[in-house]
Parts: C-alpha cells; structure tokens; sequence
C-alpha cells in the first residue's frame, strides 16, 4: 500500500538535496478568457466566456508546475473573483512561498495560510501548482501525493444550463449519441419554478434514455417552495437535488432532507471541514459535493473527502467549471477514493470552444480518463495561452 502524502513528504524531507532542487524560486498569475460553446446559465447569472487565472511556479531546478483558479463570472459564488485572485497570489502568497520547498507541502499549506484568509480559489491554483511541479520532479503522477489512482476512469455527467428546453433536448441526445454522457445535472433557479418543471418534464419525454437526473437550484429556493414543488421532482424522478435553499440555513435544509425521499446534495453550505460535519449531524443531506475551491488545497480536499463520510455523506466529484488543467487537478484526487457513489461533473473542458493544453482530457463511454503523466498530467500550449491572455 503507498503511503500518504504526510509519510511521503517527511521521507522526501530527508533528503537535503532534493529539498533544494525544489526551493520556489518563481509564481506567477495570468488571466485567460476562453469563449464558450454556447450561453451557461445560474440562478445569479449567465456567461458565454470564462475567466480564470493560470497560476506558474517555478522551482530551482527549473521544472515549471501549472495550476487553475476558477471562478463563475465573478464574486458571484464566492468572494473571490480573477483580479481579487491575481492579486492575492502576486502580492500575499507569492512572497510568503519564495525559497519554500515544494518537497514540503504541509510547510506550503502553512505559509499560505498564515498570510490569507479563505481566498480558496487562489491557494488552491498555488496548491495545485507546487504539488504538479514537485511530482513531476519526482516524475510521478499527482495521485502519487494521495495514495496513488485506484481508478483510470471516473462516470461523468454534463450540465444543461442554457434555459431553452428545445436546445438542451437536442444537446442531451448529442451527448448521448456520442456515448460521452448519460448522467445530466439541469441548472434550475434562473426561471421559475413552474418553468424550471416544464422543461424538465420535456427532457423527461423527450430523452428518456437518461439514466441520472440531478437538479442543481443553486439555492434560489425557499423552503416554502421546496415544500410546494419537491412533490414534483419526485414524480419526475429526480435523483438528486443540489442546494435548494441558501448555504447558510442548515435548520431549513435539514427540515426538506427529511421531507423528501430525493436525495440532497449539500454544496455551498459547506466549506470547511467544521461545516461539513455540522451539515451531516444536522441531516442537512446525504450527499457532499467534493470542490478544490471550496477547500483551498488538493491536500485538503483529500481530507474533506474523508471528513464528508465519517458525518455520513455520500461523494460527489463537484466543480466550477474548471478547464483541463483544474480539472485534471481533482481527478488526481478522486481518482483515488475507495467511493465516489456520484462521479463527477468535470465536463468543464468541453464547454471551451478552444483548449489551453496540448492533449485534452479524454472523454468516453460516459467516463472521463485520469491524466496518467507526471504531475497532472496535462501540458500547457504556449500559443494558445498567449491568445487566451486577457489584455492588461
């Protein structure tokens, strides 16, 4: 059995050698804009382009690390948006990291911690950056940190979320023609909720082929309509309901949990591992959605994923619509839990009308394959991430 990732890094730690090859030298933020193949919609907002910061860091030994921070058309779904993350990388994390070993990334975690609070999406990218370059010193994938991959592949629903039923009908069938996607998650809230019924009753008729039906309401409910409208969902055969209410109302989550025989996923109701244990003693739900912007680290995350089933969740691979190089992040970790009920939701990539990265993620038979490399296993295309960058 391969060791964790603490016994791993006191081991590694040893070696005075490697701890200099892999001092920080060098972190760098840009942000990219990539345009998207049609309109994504929420219940706050809606965006045909997504914005993020490419996070670089430098080591001594001259091997360059890649991470990914997300955000959803801005501080709209957390705090941070990409000038608040650049700007927190360049000017707080970058001189706290300077001559830290990668070969240490609980000291890593520690330094970025005492020199900001939260700012989820911009230590996480950093997280993500260090451990990519350090492995890929070590010349071992980024699971290697976690355990080591227990699995190649992982189930892998899409996201229908441009509000026209007749548009996503079509998209639903296109996706399941393709054999990449059989399991789909309908964003909800934008409309009403009356709407929002209708055109899930079209793609209940119209693609009966679905095998998983999720809603994501993106807490645009009250409770007085989880309790009009959940009759509903059932009838529809939902399988699962993401955040209905707001993230802060745990008694009111807790109070529809148990009135509804449909599963709850609790998402933005937790982030810290204080929260996702109060969330599962309080019965807000029986599903937890797993997100690196939600635990400001890979090393984290790992550690939510346990914390999420001793309260008693099931897990689900979250996102924020992440690209290859986030995306590729997560795999590495839930590549490597003994249970992911769920899957994941990394179709991120493919919602890009153009890629970053040289070999895109690889999509098929309604899985997506975990990066098998060194480190992430993704390598960036210069030429694109020049025509992604956003002007100064």
């Amino acid at each position: 059995m391969t060791p964790p990732a603490a016994e791993i890094a006191e081991a590694i730690s040893f070696d005075q050698n490697l701890t200099c090859q892999t001092a920080i030298r060098e972190i760098r933020a840009q942000i990219l804009t990539l345009p998207s193949i049609r309109a994504h919609r929420l219940s706050n907002t809606e965006f045909t382009s997504r914005e993020f910061v490419l996070v670089r860091v430098l080591l001594a030994n001259g091997i360059e690390g890649i991470g990914e921070a997300a955000v959803l058309g801005g501080p709209r779904w957390a705090e941070e948006s990409v000038e608040s993350i650049q700007a927190a990388v360049e000017r707080y994390l970058a001189p706290a990291l300077i001559g830290c070993p990668a070969a240490r990334p609980a000291e890593v975690a520690a330094r970025m911690a005492k020199a900001a609070f939260r700012n989820n999406s911009a230590k996480g990218a950093v997280e993500t950056a260090v451990l990519d370059a350090f492995t890929r010193t070590l010349d071992v994938p980024l699971a290697t940190m976690f355990g080591g991959a227990q699995v190649d592949k992982l189930p892998v629903l899409w996201a229908l979320a441009s509000g026209d039923a007749d548009q996503e009908v079509e998209e639903a069938r296109a996706k399941l023609a393709a054999r990449e996607h059989r399991d789909f998650k309908i964003k909800l809230g934008f409309a009403s909720p009356v709407d929002d019924l209708r055109r899930l009753q079209k793609l209940r008729d119209e693609v009966p082929e679905m095998r998983r039906l999720i809603v994501d309401v993106n807490q645009a409910w009250s409770e007085a309509d989880c309790r009009r409208y959940l009759p509903a969902l059932q009838e529809l055969k939902v399988d699962l309901i993401e955040q209905p209410l707001p993230g802060d109302d745990f008694e009111g989550m807790a109070r529809v949990a148990r009135q509804t025989q449909i599963p709850l996923m609790v998402d933005e109701a937790a982030f810290s591992n204080r929260e996702i244990s109060r969330a599962g003693a309080m019965g807000c739900g029986s599903v937890y959605s797993l997100k690196l912007v939600k635990s400001g680290g890979l090393l984290a995350l790992s550690h939510a994923a346990r914390i999420a089933e001793a309260a008693g969740f099931e897990l689900y691979g979250g996102c924020l619509l992440e690209g290859s190089i986030g995306a590729a992040a997560h795999l590495a970790v839930f590549g490597t839990l003994p249970q992911l009920a769920w899957g994941c939701e990394h179709f991120g990539p493919r919602l890009h009308v153009s890629e970053i990265v040289r070999e895109p993620l690889v999509f098929e038979e309604f899985h997506v394959h975990v990066p098998q490399g060194p480190g992430l296993g993704v390598e960036l295309d210069e030429d694109q991430v020049r025509d992604a960058l956003r002007p100064d």
